[in-house]
């Protein structure tokens, strides 16, 4: 029998069941659309207390209050990114209800806040390590904060300047080439594109990095900080991210039902980004993953259909380029004339000083993210998120709701960040991809590099999202996206342009060729496709080595011969593999064809299918025999790479491993802050990891140590139908508070490939739960 605990918890309109499965899912059960929501954000509140209550104050541009200068630039860069527009149009993009649940969902979050206040023990540690209090939430900061999302490609296309500043579109390709090809539009010297407004930008975006040193610094060092990191590692970071869905037909399915399976990759955190838990009440019953900080569901499904989302490449964002008037640079040049930049004084309260008051500064097309009297230029960022409907996955409190796909499809229309791909089956065996997401209308330009912001480039509305292209029980039985350029090939990309830049596709193509297999695919085939860790870069590269392994001083070639290409845990041969393609030939490629150091570190990490292609078509660049220079530039970085592992690994190549090298690590975002001795108390791990970031298995790492950085923290896989067989994993753990059971459980599992049940059915949940949290009714509050 289940332990038991009741709690008296005002603002309910009943009784509240929250019913914690053996794996720390919390499956809610309530009698009302508004307890549902108001106990999702109390559960929310008690798991992931200290997540909510930081990722908060990062949106509002409020970590400077409690956290002190050192925060100061990141909260002005956050706060420039809110939502200002009119919160009625706001709420209504999202459905006739929004208001109500994110007023439900906020008042549960304040009311675990408020039982930690009358009861400190169940305060999380964090709070008491940082000498801070959770705040309350207004129900409007579940929608005003931006800048958690996702989006594309603002960082990518100031970058793109700096890059053609020195070199040219080849070059730039090999970080991200185009698709379709294209040579972009330049109405402005690349030149005068400064790099520092991406920095500015990506410095909004940024998850709360918490040192000694950060914590000390004094007012007059604040601008010290207002830096991500290193410009190769905001880059690298931007190219990480992606994620993997398919859905197959019952046709295709050994269940005689569709199966549709979904596992987002992000930055890998600790406590995870996302969250799975389940809502039950009279209007509708929904299990899966969203992000703890918002309402429902984003994958998952409601009993009747399922669905799952990776990000699709629409071009959401651009930067404009402003002249400055030579005696006032708070004007900028606009049309025949000069336009005032509106100044918006913001108040930052900072810890230990005055509040300041600081100036925003906004053009007509959005934040201004660089400015620079002195050389009378600035930059201002026009992006989806500043006009409504644009909050990072909102949109899902309609999608997760619809119960066909006629519906689903309607209420689809309403998504505006990030740009998704959406996978979709139902029980009445519909299948279907179908991408949303904001899209912006640039008659005259196709938004690859930044242009003036004199009036003569802007958005001419938002595209029309029926649009898009959708695919719908195709007869190969599947749908599927892994982030590659996957339009329609007849799409009418001059008429109806949509975006260039997408993730390489080699997890696209393992996906298609496991799915396309003849036979019927069952729930395991699909568990086994999520973790699969084929690599189809190293099939592409063995086929080149046989011409340069002779060339060859060391083993090397031999302990590839033969190799299946698959990067497992216990392969030495992936270790070799990995070590060289990482850390020695893309460094002694990009040295070859980007001489200029400074081109080099904007490359980094570079795209792994354009590095491939100019491998198997070197061109005049690798000089006068480009195959020979080719064989060469192969030979020796294989050599270089069997050294550096007997260096790492020892000298008998039959002791390598890959994993011995490449691990998951979820380390404590205040580890830092604890005594000597005790840096990793709170940290899980390290687990030896397969994969990399080009296998279905996405465990992209940092090449200094091979530790994981991105791929997938949950996972889901559902037999649409028969619910109850579905499976789920989420690492490295469901709580985020390190005293609680189920901080780290789900790690080991997630390590080795393995998943948990997600129950759905009353029986079924009823059955593996291990506490049941009930809460009692108090002061009536709305209803939804």
């Amino acid at each position: 029998m289940s332990a038991r605990e009741t709690l008296e918890v005002p603002g309910l309109d009943g009784p509240v069941e929250i019913a914690i499965d053996r794996w720390g899912i919390a499956h809610i059960r309530a009698g009302s659309t508004a307890d549902v929501f108001f106990a999702q954000g109390f559960n929310a509140a008690r798991d992931r207390l200290y997540q909510l209550d930081i990722g908060r104050k990062r949106g509002l541009g409020q970590l400077a209050a409690d956290l002190g200068p050192g925060f100061l630039e990141q909260d002005i860069a956050s706060r420039a990114f809110l939502y200002r527009g009119d919160m009625a149009a706001e709420y209504a993009a999202y459905g006739p209800d929004t208001e109500a649940i994110c007023t439900a969902f906020t008042a549960g979050i304040n009311a675990c806040i408020a039982l930690t206040e009358a009861e400190p023990e169940r305060l999380p540690p964090e709070f008491a390590l940082l000498g801070t209090r959770p705040a309350r939430w207004e129900a409007r900061d579940v929608l005003r904060i931006r800048s958690h999302a996702r989006s594309n490609n603002l960082v990518s296309e100031i970058t793109r300047a700096a890059i053609l500043a020195k070199a040219d579109l080849a070059t730039d390709a090999l970080r991200k080439p185009l698709s379709p090809p294209r040579e972009p539009d330049r109405r402005i010297d690349p030149a005068r594109v400064p790099l520092a407004a991406a920095m500015r930008f990506r410095l909004a975006q940024a998850s709360v990095t918490i040192s000694p040193e950060r914590l000390a610094a004094p007012l007059a060092e604040a601008p010290r900080w207002s830096s991500v990191n290193d410009l190769a590692e905001v880059l690298r970071t931007e190219a990480s991210d992606g994620s993997n869905n398919w859905a197959i037909s019952r046709e295709r399915s050994a269940t005689g039902r569709p199966i549709l399976a979904s596992d987002p990759h992000r930055a890998h955190s600790l406590p995870g980004l996302r969250y799975i838990v389940h809502l039950t009440c009279p209007a509708f019953d929904v299990i899966g993953a969203g992000e703890p900080c918002l309402p429902g569901i984003s994958l998952g499904h409601n009993g009747t259909a399922a669905f799952g989302l990776t990000i699709f490449g629409g071009d959401q964002e651009d930067a404009f380029l402003h002249d400055l008037h030579p005696d006032d640079t708070d004007l900028y040049r606009f049309g025949e004339g000069w336009e005032r930049f509106e100044v918006v004084e913001e108040r930052f309260a900072v810890k230990g000083e005055a509040d300041q008051i600081l100036p925003l500064r906004l053009s007509r097309f959005g934040p201004v993210v660089h400015h620079d009297p002195a050389g009378r230029i600035a930059v201002s960022v026009r992006t989806v998120w500043q006009g409504p409907g644009a909050n990072a996955y909102a949109a899902s409190l309609a999608t997760m709701r619809a119960t066909d796909y006629a519906g689903f499809a309607q209420e689809l229309g309403r998504w505006g960040c990030p740009s998704i791909n959406m996978v979709y089956a139902d029980t009445a065996g519909t299948i279907a991809w179908l991408p949303a997401g904001h899209v912006p209308e640039r008659p005259n330009w196709d938004g690859l590099l930044p242009v003036p912001g004199d009036g003569s480039h802007d958005w001419a509305g938002l595209r029309d999202p029926a649009l898009l292209p959708r695919r719908v029980n195709p007869p190969c039985g599947y749908v599927f996206s892994a982030n590659e350029p996957n339009l329609p090939a007849d799409w009418p990309h001059e008429t109806l342009r949509i975006g260039h830049e997408w993730i390489e596709p080699s997890r696209a193509m393992r996906i298609r060729e496991v799915l396309s297999q003849p036979g019927l695919h069952d729930l395991a085939a699909s568990c086994a496709l999520q973790t699969d860790v084929m690599s189809m870069p190293a099939r592409r590269l063995m086929a080149l080595l046989a011409p340069a392994a002779p060339l060859c001083a060391t083993p090397a070639p031999a302990l590839l011969a033969g190799w299946d290409c698959a990067l497992t845990a216990e392969s030495g041969a992936a270790a070799l593999f990995e070590v060289w393609f990482t850390r020695h030939l893309k460094p002694g490629l990009f040295a070859l064809l980007a001489p200029d150091p400074a081109v080099r570190a904007l490359l980094a990490p570079g795209d792994v299918g354009a590095i491939l292609t100019a491998l198997e078509a070197p061109d005049s660049r690798f000089g006068e025999e480009p195959p020979a220079a080719r064989d060469r530039l192969l030979a020796r970085t294989l050599d270089a790479a069997f050294a550096d592992c007997a260096a790492r690994m020892g000298d008998d190549p039959a002791s390598w491993q890959w994993g011995r090298l490449h691990h998951g690590y979820f380390t404590h975002p205040l580890a830092g802050l604890l005594p000597e001795g005790e840096r990793n108390r709170y940290d899980v791990g390290p687990y030896p990891k397969g994969g990399s970031g080009s296998t279905p298995m996405h465990t992209g790492y940092r090449p200094a140590d091979f530790r994981i950085m991105h791929g997938a923290s949950v996972r889901l896989v559902m037999d649409v139908g028969a619910w109850d067989n579905s499976l789920c994993i989420n690492a490295p753990g469901q709580s985020g508070d390190p005293r609680d059971p189920h901080y780290a459980d789900l790690a080991p599992l997630w390590a080795g490939g393995a998943y948990v049940p997600l129950t759905y059915s009353a029986a079924a949940v009823d059955a593996v739960t291990e506490r049941t949290l009930v809460l009692h009714t108090g002061d009536r509050r709305t209803t939804v």
